[in-house]
């Protein structure tokens, strides 16, 4: 056996993630609010990095619309001292990117109101602690009662026995009933109960709706009232169909979670990333660029950059310096392309999905990653980056990127309807329902039909679950 040395020449391709692909990956993938935590702390680390004020440009408007034309996709190498290369234009630098590497055109298109973004609502604690200061308790009686205040659940009710909170305040348990009694009397009527039955009778009482049918209704027959088998608390109660109706009625009017109004779980408002305006019979694109900062490189360091002499510490100084710029160029560059992005990708959405924006949501399209990525020339991966957590505000109100992209469901004509029509089709048959006679699934099934919509009736029950549409046995209305 021998032993030889060869060389072989050997041709592969291989994908490299650079570290501004990875950067602008990860942007893209980024909400609104998680964009703006990254710009700030890339701004708190990095020294050339700084913040433009809005009034540094007279009559900056808090919308701006992209001029695409005028995007520069230009790369700007950083290289270290001995390479045979120019240094850094800084001069060029600061003309071609400004402040954000995006020229931007000034509009007067005024975006969606704010206001009620801006309105802070009150707790439900901050809503019974100013009942609790202005009643007439005691000292002792007001401790007492922040305790079981504070003891509430997100739905109104007593989190913790009686036991517990006398043991916090070292008082005895009379003390706090006779608290929680008085803590029951304030708005919404209902709160502080024990359960279920507590609050719905304290309901009916501060609300002078109290008798011995509904008591016995409420104490005796939750489950016959879920299941709204009127008949057998009828029997039971020995009274008649008409007076159980009449009972159920007003206990139909009572809330059942007297805290939710005041739920800290409330959705959050949503800021868009993108409006959609119609002018004529055409549809303007305008990023909303309102709460980003503007980044811009500190031209103070274009004189440090040009004093330092050749010394090994002003070498360092120098090398750190080039280090922070590309961090700084590559963090503008990836904020460009990721609007930039955002904005092709809405505009291809316009052009497919045009008829919904014309006509209402009967008219979408079933659209896939697919025909978006071929249309603006990206992989589908990036355009599901792009399409999460990202929203579009349009004259058919406020919806995710992702929303416009869902399955197709077959007509019989043979052509293809999208799952979000279909659900809202659904939504408008329940809706225009007789109440005394809902229709079950499979009636639903048989109206579809006759729109030309083909189903089963397991789908029917999946898209009205989703929607949040009881059964028919629990829609049917007696009165």
């Amino acid at each position: 056996m021998t032993l030889e040395l060869k060389q072989n020449l050997k041709l592969t391709q291989q994908l490299i993630m650079t570290p501004q692909l990875q950067q602008a990956i990860k942007l893209l993938q980024l909400s609104r609010v998680e964009l703006v935590d990254a710009i700030n702390e890339e701004l708190s680390e990095n020294p050339l990095l700084e913040e433009r004020a809005y009034d540094d440009e007279p009559e900056s408007d808090t919308v701006t619309e992209v001029d695409t034309t005028a995007v520069k996709a230009t790369t700007t190498e950083v290289t270290g001292e001995g390479d045979g290369k120019d240094d850094f234009d800084w001069d060029s630098y600061l003309e071609d990117y400004g402040p954000m590497g995006v020229t931007y055109a000034k509009e007067s298109i005024e975006a969606p109101s704010l206001d009620n973004i801006l309105t802070k609502r009150s707790s439900l604690v901050d809503h019974l602690s100013w009942q609790l200061n202005l009643s007439r308790l005691d000292e002792t009686e007001k401790t007492v009662g922040a305790q079981i205040i504070g003891n509430l659940d997100s739905n109104g009710y007593l989190a913790a026995t009686l036991e517990e909170i006398a043991g916090l305040e070292d008082v005895d348990v009379e003390c706090v009933e006779t608290t929680l009694k008085k803590v029951q009397e304030f708005d919404p009527p209902g709160v502080a109960a024990r359960n279920l039955q507590e609050c719905l009778l304290n309901q009916i009482r501060i609300l002078d709706e109290s008798s011995p049918l509904l008591d016995a209704i409420i104490r005796e027959h939750l489950k016959d009232l879920e299941t709204k088998n009127y008949n057998n608390i009828a029997k039971k109660q020995k009274t008649s169909i008409d007076d159980v109706i009449e009972a159920v009625s007003v206990i139909n009017n009572l809330d059942p979670k007297p805290g939710r109004l005041y739920n800290e779980d409330r959705p959050q408002y949503i800021v868009p990333d993108v409006f959609v305006f119609k002018v004529g019979e055409d549809y303007r694109i305008v990023l909303n660029e309102d709460g980003l900062p503007r980044l811009r490189v500190n031209n103070l360091y274009k004189e440090i950059m040009s004093s330092v002499s050749g010394g090994n510490d002003e070498a360092n100084c120098k090398d750190y310096i080039k280090e922070r710029l590309q961090s700084a160029t590559w963090l503008i560059k990836s904020i460009q392309q990721r609007q930039k992005t955002i904005y092709r990708v809405t505009e291809s959405l316009i052009k497919y999905q045009r008829d919904f924006f014309d006509k209402g949501i009967a008219y979408l399209k079933p659209m896939v990653l697919r025909d978006i990525a071929d249309d603006v020339e990206m992989h589908e991966s990036t355009i599901s980056r792009v399409t999460t957590n990202k929203y579009v505000h349009t004259p058919r109100g406020l919806f995710e990127l992702k929303y416009f992209f869902n399955s197709g469901i077959n007509r019989t004509n043979g052509d293809s309807i999208a799952s979000e029509s279909v659900k809202e089709t659904i939504k408008k048959i329940v809706g225009a329902e007789d109440s005394q006679k809902p229709y079950n699934d499979s009636q639903i099934v048989e109206l579809l039909k006759e729109q030309g919509i083909s189903i089963a009736r397991r789908t029917v029950a999946k898209y009205r679950e989703m929607l949040g549409i009881l059964p028919s046995s629990k829609r049917k209305k007696y009165f």
